[in-house]
């Protein structure tokens, strides 16, 4: 009977546990056809954006995504495996926000067939490995007539991908580019190597990056900085560094915005990049740019001699001699100085400003002013001449006196505008003789022709107080291999955004965001901007040390006489001495600083680390302990 009952319960487990070996393989034979992803990450990074499902809804015809990539275990290296398979994840959920109008199909170009045929027709390279073999691994978006390639899908720009995708079937949804002006007297379209350079075996200038990104997407017409008028087909006008602008070009630029025309300044009170008032000493003398009329009608001002420093902003930069060094004037803007409540600034976290302006004063009647970005209280204005100079660094830190209030960089003015020319055109002739004058004077009550006092309906203006921000060494990083260009900031973002914003479609402006996001440790940069205060401090301190020595052994030497004059005293000595036993000192100090620095950063990222590991699993224990004692209060008391 014993045995029965053993042999019956030895039954019932085998069966039970091939019953739900069954239901186990069931379950996955059903969701491996379903695609079932949950997103835990704090900024959803890998669920498509609002922006990219409204750009798929507007597919109302076949379009086609053919994926091109090298199989196999020898041709496809291991570290470009994962990335292929999150590419063909993607443009699976591409697919299924509009199934029945996006068709992907994927090839594997091998060598000699039809399908790298067919990948060279449509324009997707083939990139050598190491091994001599090729690879391919790219996409050709097709909507007759329009097609767009992505040759090579870099790993590096991984966190792009959504939006190069998206942006390609965008930009095959549209026959018609928009028209985006740039009026600037900055290289942004390069410059040629001149005989003179070629003497002194110099190249000349490739055109920036921004210049080819905006490429892409709109059609770009170059805007001379003295024009009087600006053609009907500009959508968008960028005036980037309007340095010397004269009034009849702000007239145009007046009567651009009055009748329609979308307008994007970005002004600078310390050009880095503007090479044209440049003295031997690399200083710019020609001063800042700014719009004076037009801020003035808007009831804005912007001065083109000062400079915002914040010492919540610095980080270490390159110094003219190549070693490190901080300077409050380059504002590495983190989160404490973006707008997130702004559409277009909710997923920035990520931009540099050197040596910016600020913007101040009241909005006229009918303007409404957002900013967007904005230094922290913890900042000061400095004038812009001794930035340059240098004095932005050491000098004002040790200087340094906080106003206690945020200041505008960059903002945007929404509502009805007003001319700043109510007398119309303004005129270039010079005044002759009393004649003249009387003739003007009677002409100033005809109306003026083709001249607008206010716009017909609401408009957009944005400001900017840096023109350096979309250089190139100011905002990516060009790598050697397949010709990648990767931002490291958010700036090309933040300028290609409000482009997008004015000109193009509006759905890329979130996608693009996407891409510059870097969730920086507040806490840490705040105590590591701290312990920079406290550095610099001690650095002041020596620095002065040092110098008091240096000018005490001048004062010393000049009081020889004779053939003493190359053999220092024993006050001189003494004074050496002194310095030296300073200078190990002040040495010793710096290296306990950064060494407590280090080990603050360390215990901080480390505590905030196994935070986020323990956390859960803590939880679950002590969910399960308390589970278990009421279980067995209500066992005991049964």
């Amino acid at each position: 009977m014993k045995e029965s009952r053993k042999f019956e319960a030895l039954l019932y487990s085998t069966l039970g546990v091939a019953f739900l070996f069954v239901i186990i393989l069931g379950v996955n034979l059903l969701f491996s056809r379903t695609r079932l992803r949950a997103d835990m990450t704090a900024d959803r990074l890998y669920t498509l954006t609002e922006g990219t499902r409204k750009i798929l809804k507007k597919v109302d015809s076949p379009l086609e995504i053919r994926f091109y990539v090298s199989q196999g275990e020898a041709r496809m290296p291991s570290n470009l495996k994962n990335f292929a398979q999150s590419v063909e994840d993607l443009l699976a959920e591409f697919k299924a926000q509009n199934p029945g109008n996006i068709h992907i199909k994927k090839f594997d170009p091998k060598p000699d067939s039809e399908a790298e045929d067919l990948a060279r027709l449509d324009g997707v390279e083939p990139q050598p490995l190491s091994s001599g073999e090729q690879l391919y691994l790219g996409i050709c978006v097709s909507l007759d007539p329009q097609k767009v390639t992505l040759p090579y899908l870099a790993p590096e720009r991984e966190r792009l991908l959504e939006y190069d995708l998206a942006r390609a079937i965008a930009r095959v949804l549209t026959t018609n580019k928009p028209v985006v002006g740039i009026m600037t007297p900055l290289p942004i379209s390069g410059m040629p190597m001149n005989p003179m350079m070629m003497q002194m075996r110099q190249r000349g200038m490739d055109p920036w990056v921004i210049l080819g990104e905006l490429k892409r997407d709109f059609e770009v017409q170059t805007i001379p900085v003295d024009t009087d008028k600006i053609d009907d087909n500009v959508k968008v006008l960028m005036v980037v560094h309007p340095k010397g602008i004269t009034d009849k070009t702000e007239y145009a630029i007046d009567q651009f915005v009055l009748r329609g025309g979308k307008l994007i300044a970005f002004l600078d009170p310390a050009c880095l990049v503007d090479q044209s008032g440049q003295n031997q000493m690399g200083l710019n003398l020609g001063g800042g740019s700014s719009l004076p009329k037009l801020l003035k009608a808007w009831g804005l001002e912007f001065d083109t001699g000062k400079v915002a420093a914040d010492r919540t902003f610095i980080k270490q930069i390159g110094g003219p001699d190549g070693r490190p060094r901080i300077d409050p004037t380059w504002l590495f803007i983190n989160p404490q100085g973006i707008n997130a409540q702004d559409a277009i600034m909710s997923q920035f976290d990520d931009i540099l400003l050197p040596c910016a302006g600020v913007f101040s004063g009241t909005p006229a009647t009918g303007l409404k002013m957002d900013t967007l970005l904005h230094t922290t209280r913890d900042s000061q204005l400095i004038d812009s001449f001794m930035a340059q100079m240098g004095g932005g660094g050491q000098k004002t830190l040790e200087e340094f006196k906080p106003t206690d209030k945020e200041m505008t960089l960059a903002l945007r003015l929404t509502g009805k505008f007003k001319t700043a020319f109510p007398d119309g055109k303004p005129s270039t002739e010079e005044k002759k003789d009393d004649t003249d004058k009387e003739n003007k004077d009677q002409s100033k009550d005809k109306p003026k022709e083709d001249s607008l006092n206010e716009g017909k309906s609401e408009n957009v203006v944005y400001l900017v107080g840096d023109a350096d921000l979309m250089y190139d060494n100011f905002s990516v990083r060009k790598l050697p291999f397949f010709g990648i260009v990767q931002p490291f900031n958010g700036n090309l973002t933040f300028v290609q955004s409000l482009v997008e914003q004015m000109a193009g479609d509006s759905d890329l402006i979130g996608v693009r965001s996407r891409a510059s996001i870097r969730r920086p440790f507040l806490v840490v940069e705040q105590m590591r901007a701290k312990a920079q205060r406290a550095y610099q401090d001690k650095i002041a301190k020596f620095e002065k040390e040092v110098q008091e020595a240096q000018t005490r052994i001048s004062e010393i030497q000049n009081k020889k006489e004779g053939n003493q004059r190359f053999i220092l005293s024993k006050e001189a000595q003494a004074e050496l001495r002194s310095l030296q036993e300073k200078q190990a000192k002040a040495n010793k100090d710096l290296r306990n600083l950064r060494k407590e620095l280090r080990q603050e950063e360390e215990s901080l990222q480390n505590r905030l680390k196994w935070l986020n590991i323990a956390a859960m699993p803590l939880a679950v224990t002590l969910a399960g302990l308390v589970l278990a004692g009421i279980r067995r209060k209500k066992t005991v008391a049964r």
